[in-house]
């Protein structure tokens, strides 16, 4: 699985009243997926990782080109990969009129963080390439985009695996989400 682009080591879980929204689309026509199902996981993992209050997430399934350019562009790799996840909501910058941050304009306050909507960002994945991956991987397509969908989520949440301390405790969560949200797969793509 590839890295994504660097995130803060923890990040903010809530946001302001309302509600988690997932927002699924398949951009590609290789191998449909159900839509549905994967925005349910996704809600499940969001709701068992403490996410709650008005919170956005994205994940879209893209073809095998507009992954390799992702992956080019933000990632400074050749070639296609798996998966994608993009940060969006990230420290609190402090309020200002460019070029002279001076301040947040007349009458206004900074607002309170935690009244301020959480928008977690992106996973993006290529089924095609989950395609490939599944029979060494996971071991069926489904297993290996839901094992996909939630490692995606768990980038953005603030989880890696850069050295062997995170790699366990984020493969230890991804296996227990599993688990609990979609079931075992067919292989264990931990010991691949």
């Amino acid at each position: 699985m590839t890295l994504r682009p660097p995130s803060p080591p923890s990040r903010r879980r809530a946001g302001g009243d309302g509600e988690v929204t997932v927002y699924v689309a398949d951009e590609q026509a290789h191998h449909p997926v159900d839509v549905a199902r994967w925005s349910t996981l996704a809600d499940r993992v969001l709701e068992a990782e403490g996410v709650r209050g008005e919170a956005e997430l994205s994940v879209l399934f893209v073809d095998l080109e507009s992954i390799t350019v992702l992956n080019r562009d933000f990632m400074g790799e050749d070639g296609p990969t798996d998966v994608l996840s993009f940060p969006i909501d990230g420290e609190l910058a402090p309020g200002g009129r460019w070029p002279d941050d001076g301040g947040p304009g007349p009458d206004r306050t900074m607002p309170d963080p935690d009244d301020l909507p959480l928008l977690l960002g992106d996973v993006v994945i290529c089924p095609e390439v989950a395609a490939t991956n599944a029979p060494d991987h996971a071991g069926s397509f489904d297993d290996e985009i839901a094992l996909l969908v939630v490692h995606g989520i768990l980038h953005l949440l603030g989880l890696d695996h850069m050295d062997e301390a995170e790699r366990v405790a984020m493969q230890a969560r991804e296996r227990e989400l599993l688990l609990q949200f979609h079931g075992t797969p067919v292989r264990d793509p931990w010991t691949s």
